[in-house]
């Protein structure tokens, strides 16, 4: 993904509060615009350092510039950093541009972007990003670049809650989905293997199959059990088999959250990874550790099968719990799906032989 032949791009980070941050382009190697070549992604670090702790990297061509401005102070307005990244369409026919953003999800220091054209005239504001769970995660946006000459990471503070963004561009394709499907989102982010997870406003059944709701919205979870998120449903028959799946936000990938129903435990829950190229791994050193271990700074997809036998007609309780040694977490669309017997299920019978 990223490109071997790019041109070098140097971050001068001052620490003083009239900082002026300029990331030139100083030897472009790479002439993309009006060029069938593959078109190259970009990784850009925004974490502030020192500058003789500043180090290197690297970009493609249509990155022009990257810098830190001094945003304009109003009384009784709180103080806020700006991140310009200037760009250039590298082909005419591209049109959105795929951004995802890196930090700190912090209630009070919510980032959003802005994109400009070349007369300074807004076109586009996306608004507050993340959910304020005071975690690391990522956001994406798909900015319109038609006309759009630089973007904006705005950000309340001092800027030190956003580690980096990853641009792509994109390209349209015509793609088929069944119309019988609920509607899911259609746009593929780069690395991710599953789309985002919806709850279902209401209970939904399909051939035998009940789809549940217990939370839509995000929740807490500490990995102790007193402070894991407690969901209460009841059931009238009980079920063949059931699946629980719910969104879980940096989680350490080797301990993924732990499921307890009506007072025992089910072990952990089972994560769906994305690509390891994917900038959203953040290792992890430790005291008296040798090995390196990682956390997944977004969301990722965790299911845990329910065996049947663990359920109960009536009241059931469950909870769920960050994994161990996982000092915060958080999930969201959290949600159950029961099994039973359709009139045209499909199975057979075994008979001693």
């Amino acid at each position: 993904m990223l490109s071997r032949a790019l041109a070098a791009i140097l971050f001068l980070l001052a620490v003083s509060s009239a900082r002026t941050q300029d990331i030139v382009n100083n030897q472009p190697r790479l002439a993309t615009t009006g060029t069938e070549g593959k078109i190259e992604s970009a990784w850009l670090d925004l974490r502030q350092t020192s500058r003789a702790n500043s180090k290197p990297q690297t970009a493609p061509n249509w990155v022009e510039s990257v810098t830190i401005v001094a945003a304009d102070s109003k009384a009784g307005v709180a103080p806020k950093t700006i991140f310009r990244i200037r760009l250039n369409r590298p082909r005419q026919d591209f049109q959105a541009l795929f951004v995802r953003l890196f930090f700190d999800d912090k209630a009070d220091q919510n980032p959003q972007l802005v994109a400009w054209d070349e007369s300074g005239t807004q076109i586009l504001q996306s608004g507050p990003l993340g959910l304020g769970v005071g975690l690391p995660t990522s956001e994406s946006v798909i900015v319109p670049m038609v006309g759009v000459s630089s973007i904006d990471v705005e950000v309340p503070g001092d800027g030190k809650t956003v580690r980096g963004a990853f641009l792509d561009w994109m390209a349209s394709a015509e793609v088929f989905h069944p119309m019988s499907a609920e509607q899911r989102d259609l746009i593929p982010e780069p690395f991710a293997s599953m789309s985002p997870l919806h709850a279902p406003a209401q209970d939904m059944e399909m051939f035998g199959t009940v789809t549940a709701t217990l939370a839509d919205e995000t929740i807490r979870v500490g990995a102790s059990v007193q402070n894991g998120a407690a969901f209460q449903f009841g059931l009238e028959t009980q079920p063949l088999m059931a699946l629980l799946t719910f969104e879980v936000a940096s989680p350490n990938i080797e301990s993924p959250p732990e499921v307890f129903l009506n007072g025992e435990s089910l072990g952990g829950a089972n994560i769906t990874l994305p690509d390891l190229a994917d900038p959203a791994y953040r290792g992890e050193n430790a005291a008296l550790v040798k090995q390196m271990r990682f956390q997944y700074t977004g969301w990722l997809r965790a299911q845990k099968l329910v065996p049947a036998s663990s359920l109960r007609v009536g009241s059931n309780d469950l909870i769920i719990v960050a994994g161990p040694g996982t000092p915060a977490s958080a999930i969201r669309a959290t949600q159950i799906q029961l099994k039973y017997l359709w009139d045209k299920s499909d199975y057979q019978l075994q008979t001693d032989r």
